[in-house]
């Protein structure tokens, strides 16, 4: 459970700041597309949440 409330606050906090802070040129490959951020950032939540859990 603690691995999707991860996945799920990262993916809110990719979107977030892939939408409104992320890089506006373009040249950017994480934030340029704030679908691309979200992603990661849900990848980097679940790493986060799960590495407490041992």
């Amino acid at each position: 459970m603690k691995i999707i409330i991860g996945g799920l606050i990262g993916g809110a906090i990719g979107f977030l700041y892939g939408r409104f802070i992320g890089c506006k040129t373009g040249m950017c490959p994480l934030t340029s597309n704030y679908y691309i951020s979200t992603i990661v950032g849900i990848i980097f939540g679940m790493m986060i949440a799960s590495g407490g859990s041992k």
